[in-house]
């Protein structure tokens, strides 16, 4: 008998896990729980059974039961009893909220650093948090003086940056994160609520939203959602400047380029 067949091991000693190329150093078992749990996460807030898990992973039904019995364990998920439906689990959310924006910025600014450089214009990107957004990471032209936005939150009505997480969301949940009056900062922040309404819509139609000095008044942006694999807003890009560079005129252009670069934040996330 082939001993190092046997106990797992290619002739050079490495190991192996199942159908998993030899010397790869990734263990197979693992990325299944992975699939599994970044399925689960796609199913929030309601949720999905064990058999529809499975399947979306490729996973034999028993294999994924397995691997589930053992993530609900460790409470990296949580099965419902009544429905028998996978959430996300306590740990989980607990290992997220230890965790930092660092690797988010690693794999996203040389994507801000291109769009900076194509527009001459500073490029941000905010991360969705539970009550809005936070600006992680920013480039900006070296011949450009700008404001310095990293840290801040701002106002969801009265921004790009705002109203591309406002237009992505449910109804419902954006509705909840502007529930109080909207406060006019400029004359022209949009405080009618119809009027937002509609302009969310324009926004999801064609694909970035747009800021006409409405936090201040020569401030002027575009800004688009990074999606996950829900199609929900995890993190949103903008291209701004002064009133004088970045003019209307150019706004489908910066759009554009910014709805491209969003969704490559959101590919080299996905390619981890």
């Amino acid at each position: 008998m082939n001993t190092s067949k046997a106990h797992g091991k290619n002739p050079q000693g490495a190991e192996t896990e199942g159908d998993q190329p030899a010397g790869s150093g990734r263990v197979q078992a693992l990325e299944r729980a992975i699939a599994l749990l970044q399925a689960v996460a796609d199913s929030s807030p309601a949720g999905e059974s064990a058999t529809v898990l499975a399947d979306r992973c490729g996973l034999n039904r028993a294999t994924a039961w397995r691997l589930l019995f053992t993530l609900e364990a460790h409470a990296l998920v949580d099965r419902d009893p009544r429905s028998n439906r996978y959430s996300i689990g306590f740990a989980m959310a607990r290992m997220a909220s230890a965790a930092g924006f660092d690797g988010l910025v690693r794999r996203a600014h040389g994507i801000l650093e291109k769009a900076s450089e194509q527009t001459g214009e500073t490029a941000s990107l905010a991360v969705v948090q539970r009550l809005g957004l936070t600006y992680i990471d920013e480039v900006t032209p070296p011949v450009v003086l700008s404001a310095k936005w990293l840290g801040r939150q701002v106002p969801l009505h009265a921004t790009s940056t705002g109203k591309a997480l406002l237009a992505w969301l449910p109804e419902a949940e954006a509705q909840a994160l502007i529930a109080e009056r909207l406060v006019a900062y400029t004359d022209t922040t949009i405080t009618d609520r119809a009027r937002l309404k509609s302009e969310l819509a324009e926004v999801r139609t064609r694909g970035f939203s747009v800021c006409v000095g409405e936090l201040e008044r020569n401030l002027y942006g575009v800004s688009a959602p990074v999606l996950d694999g829900r199609g929900r807003p995890f993190a949103v890009m903008s291209i701004w400047g002064p009133q004088d560079r970045v003019s209307q005129e150019r706004f489908p252009d910066l759009g554009a380029l910014a709805h491209d670069a969003a969704e490559d934040i959101a590919a080299a996330l996905r390619d981890l």
